[in-house]
């Protein structure tokens, strides 16, 4: 009785004091009038369990009114405001029972209906959830699909068109049940104690030939049978370690075909490691980007480097710098190969150094190496070979993810980031702002700019367009349209004509919150797509947490931070930024099937912090730790420390679901299902697989067959979907976090394949591992 006592005082005492803090703040009065009445029953306990159990029976009562009040009949809202108070009334009431019996029964009525009400919303449909259906029909059936063959995987996307959609069928939604395990790889490159903190497996492989090729997050190629996952050659880039990089990843490698059009011939194990082997000429190649800025041409079926390339196979990506910090400027991505180029962009470092390496986009002959010209943002019409004793531009704004290109039209497509400082405004040039957060289209041929979509204004959140174009053609009311599908970090995701530019759905102005520090500026307004996921704002009331107290730290917090909705400007107060520079669509993107005119994407909700630290007499020297944490901004008198939105407790502030899929009809830009995604299974402990709407990097894959595939949430599995209503159909444990977009391919017994790279992802804390897992339907 004594500890019962006690544990109501104590928890009284938190919820008083941090209720009155909240109340000062202009939150919610719950906090402070439960804090009063758990203290009540404390006092009144040792006396009257009569008394006890009627008030913290009114307790229960009044606190599941508030509850519903706010947040109606959604089991997560409810669980954390009733879960703790419900969980100490067993007790409570077991002690008044045995005691005096009627005080208990009275506790338990009230316990029992309350418990009732909370749990009710399990048995009810999500207020989140559409449902719907997609069409199985085919509506285009002679649609582009890039020129790939049928059993194989040759781009990123499976081709340049970035759709990542194979029309390979054997796999269905009556069938995906059988799938097993057909082989599994380790790689051997693992995350070592000295590595920076995102080393993650982000790679999605390619299909040539009899052979698989997967890069590593330390650059190693990795040429695997197609048929059973034996190694055939391995390729160590030997790449340094540098705790200056915010990332060691490589998300894949990119292949020009025999010139003569032929299959590569059948890739042999080799005796030795192909980095030893002497460079040769080569006519197909394989193009692997480094993340110490190099290019390496490899030949596919031995892995020797082509010495026709470049310096014997290398090219050195930091000509031409203008700064050349190390570990600043990389390729994660790999490049894009089209139109008789290799075109490669690269990631530049945010908010390290005001002063730091250009974005620059260049294309090098596909054989030799040669610069054939170059784009770059900050100086966006000279496109000629920059000279040997000239730079270029500091700091412009940059693509770190993956290109598309339509070679009919002789363009090229790449997203562009922004220019660092990415919460600082006062450094860009109006070229630079022109092309920021932007999907520029670029001459195949000249490099110039045929036209450009910006998705920002002036962005100040890092909201860089991260995820690859996606093309095809598109059935409207003015007839088929060549169009470019692009999701973006804000949630809007923009279907263009991809020839001129114009957009298909609407794009309009909406007003954005005003007040930027001394010296910068906000836009007045932000452009919208007609089709978004954008989030509603946030309010109080969304905030959550596992418990009332860690709930009342949110609110708390919620109540100090600077928000005004989305676009709320960085600020020394602090602003929560919604939705976070993780984004509402990442890297991992969209699949669409041209076939049937639909997307399907993956859709997340996680709000960040963003604080500009005045840099006088401030401690840095624990700063640049990646991404996130406290970035230097060397040059600038601003530091800016991002970080997630997070209760005491470690999870998210604002309540669940977090993740979603969903499927889109592209012909009328409506959301025809959208689920929650993920359980939270690998997110506890307890291993409870509860399914909660998660949040997940990666992206999703789509076949002809009507099954999506696609891992990426935090709980370690890949999962099979129902294209035509979102229905899960299948899922496999992998070995460790699938942070990687699968891809689909035929075997030589044309045995339809699915590979998942699984290693982990090191800012979300997955699983690390180094795993390849190969499926297959039983024979």
């Amino acid at each position: 009785m004594i500890v019962l006592s006690v544990l109501f005082f104590l928890l009284g005492i938190a919820l008083m004091v941090g209720g009155g803090w909240l109340l000062s703040l202009g939150g919610s009065l719950y906090y402070l009038l439960a804090g009063v009445a758990l203290l009540a029953v404390s006092f009144t306990l040792r006396r009257s369990h009569k008394l006890a159990n009627g008030l913290y029976a009114v307790l229960l009562i009044g606190t599941l009114a508030w509850a519903l009040q706010e947040s109606g009949l959604s089991w997560w809202p409810l669980a954390t405001r009733m879960g703790l108070l419900l969980v100490l009334a067993i007790p409570l009431f077991l002690v008044a029972w045995f005691k005096s019996g009627k005080g208990g029964r009275v506790l338990f009525s009230v316990w029992l209906a309350t418990a009732l009400v909370t749990i009710s919303p399990l048995f009810m449909t999500s207020p989140t959830t559409v449902e719907g259906q997609l069409t199985r029909s085919v509506t285009l059936p002679e649609a582009k699909l890039g020129d790939v063959k049928r059993a194989e995987w040759q781009a990123y996307g499976r081709s340049n068109l970035g759709q990542r959609f194979s029309p390979l069928d054997q796999i269905t939604p009556d069938n995906v049940e059988q799938l097993q395990l057909a082989w599994q790889y380790q790689t051997g490159d693992k995350k070592g104690p000295q590595d920076v903190g995102e080393t993650t497996y982000e790679a999605t492989p390619l299909k040539l030939g009899n052979a698989l090729y997967i890069c590593t997050p330390h650059n190693w190629l990795v040429a695997l049978d197609a048929d059973t996952g034996e190694e055939l050659w391995v390729y160590d880039a030997k790449v340094p370690a540098d705790s200056q990089r915010q990332h060691q990843t490589c998300r894949g490698v990119s292949y020009l075909p025999a010139s003569d059009g032929k299959p590569l011939p059948d890739v042999k194990k080799a005796s030795q490691p192909a980095e030893t082997l002497a460079a040769m000429q080569c006519d197909a190649q394989l193009y692997l980007p480094t993340s110490d800025a190099r290019l390496v041409a490899l030949d596919p079926t031995t892995g020797a480097r082509c010495a026709n390339f470049a310096e014997q196979g290398e090219l050195d990506l930091m000509h031409n710098m203008p700064f050349k910090q190390s570990g600043y400027y990389y390729s994660t991505s790999p490049p894009l190969v089209a139109g008789g180029v290799v075109i490669v962009a690269g990631s530049v470092n945010d908010n390290y150094d005001i002063n730091s390496p250009s974005g620059v986009i260049r294309a090098y002959d596909v054989k030799s190496g040669e610069l054939k010209w170059n784009w770059d943002s900050g100086h966006p019409k000279e496109t000629s070979p920059i000279a040997d004793d000239e730079t270029y531009a500091t700091s412009s704004p940059n693509s770190w993810s993956i290109a598309s290109a339509d070679e009919e039209l002789g363009l090229a497509y790449f997203p562009m980031g922004n220019r660092t400082p990415d919460q600082l405004g006062m450094y860009r040039s109006p070229a630079e702002e022109k092309y920021a957060t932007s999907v520029v289209a670029l001459s195949l041929e000249t490099g110039q700019v045929e036209w450009v979509q910006q998705f920002v204004h002036h962005d100040l959140w890092d909201m860089d367009t991260p995820a690859q174009p996606s093309l095809l053609d598109l059935q409207t009311d003015s007839g088929i349209q060549p169009v470019l599908v692009v999701p973006t970090k804000q949630g809007d995701v923009y279907v263009l004509n991809r020839a001129t530019g114009e957009p298909i759905f609407p794009i309009t102005e909406e007003p954005a919150p005003q007040g930027a520090i001394l010296g910068d500026h906000t836009a007045p307004t932000q452009p919208t797509s007609a089709l978004s996921f954008k989030p509603e704002g946030l309010t109080e009331a969304d905030m959550w947490g596992a418990t009332l107290l860690d709930q009342m730290m949110c609110r708390i917090e919620f109540k100090q931070l600077r928000y005004e909705g989305r676009y709320t400007p960085p600020s020394e107060q602090g602003s929560i930024i919604y939705p976070g520079n993780f984004g509402v669509f990442n890297w991992g993107g969209i699949a669409v099937d041209p076939k049937r005119q639909q997307m399907f994407g993956m859709p997340l909700y996680l709000a960040f912090t963003s604080r500009l630290v005045p840099k006088e007499g401030v401690d840095l020297s624990q700063a640049n730790k990646g991404e996130q944490g406290v970035n230097s901004n060397e040059g600038a008198n601003y530091a800016v420390e991002l970080k997630p939105f997070l209760s005491p407790m470690g999870v998210p502030c604002q309540q669940p679901p977090w993740g979603y899929v969903a499927g889109v009809d592209l012909q009328t830009g409506q959301t025809a299902w959208q689920h929650k995604n993920g359980t939270i299974e690998d997110m506890t402990p307890f291993k409870l697989p509860i399914k909660m709407g998660v949040p997940g990097i990666g992206g999703p894959i789509i076949t002809e067959g009507g099954v999506v595939f696609m891992a990426a949430t935090v709980d370690d599995y890949l999962r099979a979907y129902d294209m035509s209503n979102g229905e899960e159909l299948w899922k496999a444990r992998l070995p460790a976090g699938g942070q990687a977009t699968p891809m689909t391919y035929l075997n030589s017994q044309g045995e339809q394949m699915v590979v998942q790279v699984a290693g982990g992802h090191g800012s979300i804390g997955t699983t690390i591992g180094d795993y390849v897992v190969a499926y297959k339907l039983k024979k």
